[in-house]
């Protein structure tokens, strides 16, 4: 998958979709962590589903992740840390992982360009969406964010609470993303493959997107300064923007 063991990689994951594995989820998982031993390895733990005014502590010890059970059982390994953001945690192991992981907590939206997902650009991290795909991928919501794209993010707070380990309680009043948003991203992977912001591969029977967060920063930007309602609906995208993209570098 062309990934550096000394880098820095974010998973998003279908367990499902990578087949039957001996002994299963906790093999895929000693796997990346044996690989990334020198590196940072990173899962999103969110609990957007569960978490909101209604039900609005969120346990950082104990909420689950709801986005699949390689997520979560990772949140629980030894020496991973979690961060405190209350709908959009990211658990993190190896170098830096406390530090990767650290502040989320003071943003009022989910991917901010100081969060966690922020620094996977910092770090010129690799995304590998495994057996899923751009539809799941939280970092292009962090790049409609950074671009200030309208209609992004709701305009009120929900009076949302981290509650640590010792029962210390964190208020994070948090904006939510608008729905339905991100089931658009799919648009734009044949472009993003073309110039080379995505290359593909398999892990067991699961099809994988290895995406590059500066390459994908700069292209998808490139996209939304051209057109920034493209992920706005389901519409196929435009001769001309097609065309308008791919003259550009």
């Amino acid at each position: 998958m062309n990934i550096d063991p000394t880098g820095t990689i974010m998973v998003h994951s279908s367990m499902k979709s990578i087949g039957e594995v001996k002994n299963g989820a906790e093999t895929v998982l000693d796997a990346f962590s044996e690989f990334m031993n020198d590196g940072l390895l990173v899962f999103p733990t969110h609990t957007w589903a569960d978490i909101n005014e209604e039900n609005p502590k969120f346990y950082v010890a104990e909420s689950p992740s709801h986005i699949g059970i390689l997520t979560e059982l990772f949140r629980q390994r030894p020496h991973v840390f979690r961060s405190l953001h209350p709908t959009h945690s990211v658990a993190a192991l190896g170098t830096d992982a406390q530090a990767f992981t650290a502040g989320n907590e003071n943003f009022d939206t989910p991917a901010a360009r100081g969060s966690s997902y922020g620094k996977l650009l910092d770090r010129q991290a690799k995304i590998l969406l495994v057996g899923v795909d751009l539809r799941q991928n939280t970092f292009i919501h962090g790049i409609e964010e950074w671009k200030n794209i309208h209609e992004r993010m709701g305009d009120t707070h929900e009076a949302l609470v981290t509650v640590l380990p010792d029962g210390t309680e964190i208020p994070v009043p948090s904006r939510r993303h608008i729905p339905g948003i991100s089931l658009h991203y799919w648009k734009v992977e044949k472009l993003l493959a073309e110039k080379g912001a995505i290359e593909y591969a398999q892990l067991g029977d699961a099809r994988v997107l290895v995406c590059d967060t500066v390459a994908l920063t700069h292209y998808i930007s490139q996209m939304l300064e051209i057109d920034p309602t493209i992920f706005s609906d389901m519409d196929p995208l435009t001769d001309a923007f097609i065309e308008e993209f791919r003259a550009l570098s």
